[in-house]
């Protein structure tokens, strides 16, 4: 067994805090820019080759979605034993996590692969790019053991404080990502050009690699994680308690994925132009959101190693500092968006003036309200290092289903607001449930669940 590393539960809180948010951060932004990397290398190909594969993904992600739920409990209860210094448990939990992952990913790709020609057909996929669609979205599927792996590893040495070692893998995963895929898509010497799946085939082979990587270190490496397969036997109890943490979770993103799905069809019906300025924003405002989710992720962690460790009043002081910090940091990111939203626009959207000024206004009715998404995130990052995920679930869905989707539905059928109406549904759905949110946060009742025995 390896030296213990300084637990999180001592020291400084902010520096703690940005010592988790920053390399978590670089993680989020390296793992997304996969998606870009494709993008760039395929859009060469055509019109066509970028349709095949941007089919893929929203099916690849709600996929990921719906199994993730192991990784988030994995996080959670390791979090919690490792503030207890119970290390035997530590290990306990990963093993099992682990190999129960590797099992459901094998059916999630194994039957995905066979229903992939079906899965194009519901989504109304032409002819003409069926082909192409269904072989990238096969070569995707098939890495879904090595995805789902690579983002539990991950999860599992968020628990213990350990966010460094999957930025560097991550990095250096991207930068031969930027290798295999013109060698993979064009061809050289003799490696044949394989088009559209040589996308596929580059981040297959990245992704199984990181998977490997990871694991060995889960094994082998110099972490307080030292797995075993000696002597195995699958723990049932444990089993249970980490589907019905992790299971809300996976609820969870899968119920805001599929709302802002949905949202792009509210937008579709006003045309082109909007649903272009909608989809420029979109993205824009996904950036965004990838600064809050690296808050949620580090004040996840250290809430869960303080109860563990049966420090409430610094898990509250903690999370209390993640959400402020969140807040302004994200206010701050909404005020340059919105003093530079012009140029921000242009750079991603090239279209006539009016279409740009439609983004340019989505962008400055929602950058305002960055700082209570923010604030909300952090605060969901404490119920579920807590393990309070169901209390995470249910206020994200009433933050999706019950405000931001109803609100744009109604709202954009006015005359007066017409397609702002789905621009005004962000800023709402950010500040309601930020305050529905904080209520019950402000009760402390997210600190005393019972959810290890050291």
């Amino acid at each position: 067994m390896s030296k213990t590393k300084t637990s999180l539960t001592e020291g400084s809180i902010p520096k703690n805090l940005i010592k988790l948010a920053l390399p978590i951060l670089g993680t989020n932004l390296l793992y997304s820019s996969y998606q870009l990397v494709d993008a760039f290398w395929v859009g060469r190909l055509g019109a066509n080759a970028v349709a095949a594969v941007s089919i893929s993904y929203p099916v690849n992600f709600l996929l990921i979605s719906l199994s993730s739920g192991f990784a988030f409990a994995g996080a959670i209860l390791v979090a919690q034993y490792y503030g207890a210094k119970n290390i035997k448990m530590v290990n306990h939990v990963a093993i099992q996590c682990l190999l129960m992952v590797i099992m459901v990913s094998l059916v999630i790709s194994a039957v995905a692969y066979w229903l992939s020609p079906d899965i194009l057909y519901w989504l109304g996929v032409e002819d003409e790019i069926f082909k192409e669609a269904n072989l990238f979205q096969r070569v995707i599927f098939i890495g879904l053991v090595f995805n789902f792996g690579f983002i539990l590893f991950q999860s599992l040495l968020r628990g213990i404080g350990e966010v460094k070692i999957p930025l560097y893998i991550n990095a250096v995963s991207l930068g031969l990502n930027c290798v295999l895929d013109p060698l993979f898509i064009y061809g050289w010497g003799p490696i044949p050009a394989y088009g559209v799946a040589g996308a596929a085939y580059s981040t297959l082979f990245t992704l199984a690699l990181s998977a490997i990587v990871g694991h060995y270190i889960l094994f082998f490496g110099k972490t307080e994680f030292r797995l075993s397969l000696k002597g195995f036997k699958f723990d049932f109890p444990l089993l249970k308690k980490a589907f019905k943490l992790g299971a809300p979770s996976s609820i969870e993103i899968s119920a805001r994925a599929l709302a802002l799905t949905l949202l792009t069809g509210v937008a579709a019906k006003f045309g082109t132009e909007v649903l272009a300025a909608y989809g420029v924003g979109s993205r824009l405002i996904s950036m965004v959101v990838i600064v809050g989710l690296a808050m949620l992720k580090a004040n996840s962690a250290l809430v869960g190693q303080n109860i563990g460790a049966k420090q409430l009043e610094r898990a509250g002081k903690t999370s209390n500092l993640s959400a402020l910090i969140a807040f302004a940091t994200m206010t701050l990111i909404g005020i340059g968006y919105f003093i530079f939203a012009e140029p921000l626009v242009r750079a991603f959207l090239d279209a006539d003036e009016s279409v740009v000024q439609m983004g340019v206004n989505f962008i400055r009715i929602v950058s305002l309200a960055f700082g209570f998404m923010g604030a909300q995130l952090s605060m969901v990052g404490a119920f579920r290092g807590s393990g309070n995920t169901v209390e995470s679930m249910i206020f994200t869905i009433i933050g999706v289903w019950v405000i931001q989707f109803p609100f744009a539905v109604i709202v954009s059928d006015f005359e007066s607001f017409g397609h702002r109406g789905i621009w005004w549904s962000f800023p709402v759905a950010y500040v309601v449930p930020a305050i529905i949110t904080f209520t019950w946060y402000q009760t402390g009742k997210w600190k005393h669940k019972k959810l290890i025995h050291s």
